[in-house]
């Protein structure tokens, strides 16, 4: 297998949630309340948001991701028998502005600095990733924040995909694809892009078709293989 040059990097594409911002922060900021099991709702949070984007793709459906998200908390607050409307509405507006996490924005805008377009690329509502990006004072280091609201369809399909290449008009074999999610970033290897996976949770490897080239635990790590440290 021949190996990818990054140093030809013409643009760093983020995905957004468990990427840039930090899933467990609206969990974690209530943890008084829901005492030790705060990282478990947070776990079944997440992993019903992701399995609710893959049925409603699979089933030719689409609904915004807020309410997405709103159901796989309803559905998390439900295994752990609670029903507390105010909690929800905190949980939810604490994830409207999720923070992102420490390494961020000197990476962002390091690589701004080297001359790299950045983008996000997420299946999040253009509303929340305004509202995040807003929060951790990111703005000024990204090119476009890229939804799927357009195109009504969630990652992994391929079109999510696309669509980062015709905004930045730059082609995939240019572009250095980020994500946290081992799912997403084999899906993105398998499009075209060259991938970095942040695997931040230590996932195991995904056992589908195609490898990411290279996989760091931090976003910082991802400077040198771009060639801007």
């Amino acid at each position: 297998m021949t190996k990818t040059d990054f140093s030809k990097t013409e643009a760093c594409v983020f995905d957004a949630y468990g990427t840039l911002f930090d899933v467990d922060a609206a969990a974690r900021q209530e943890k008084e309340r829901l005492g030790n099991n705060w990282k478990s709702l947070s776990d079944t949070w997440r992993l019903k948001q992701l399995q609710y984007t893959w049925l409603l793709s699979l089933q030719g459906n689409y609904r915004p991701f807020w309410e997405v998200t709103e159901s796989a908390l309803e559905f998390a607050l439900q295994t752990q028998n609670i029903n507390d409307a105010p909690l929800k509405d905190r949980l939810m507006d604490i994830y409207m502005r999720l923070s992102a996490y420490e390494e961020v924005p000197t990476v962002l805008k390091s690589l701004k600095e080297a001359g790299k377009k950045c983008a996000i690329l997420s299946n999040g509502d253009m509303k929340m990733l305004e509202a995040a990006i807003e929060n951790a004072g990111i703005g000024d280091y990204l090119d476009a924040i890229i939804s799927v609201e357009d195109l009504r369809i969630y990652k992994p399909h391929g079109s999510v995909y696309k669509l980062a290449e015709d905004k930045l008009g730059v082609k995939g074999s240019l572009i250095s694809f980020q994500s946290s999610n081992g799912w997403d970033a084999y899906s993105a290897k398998d499009y075209g892009f060259n991938v970095i996976w942040c695997n931040r949770f230590g996932q195991p490897d995904e056992q589908i078709p195609s490898p990411p080239d290279h996989q760091i635990s931090n976003l910082k790590e991802m400077l040198p293989i771009i060639g801007t440290e």
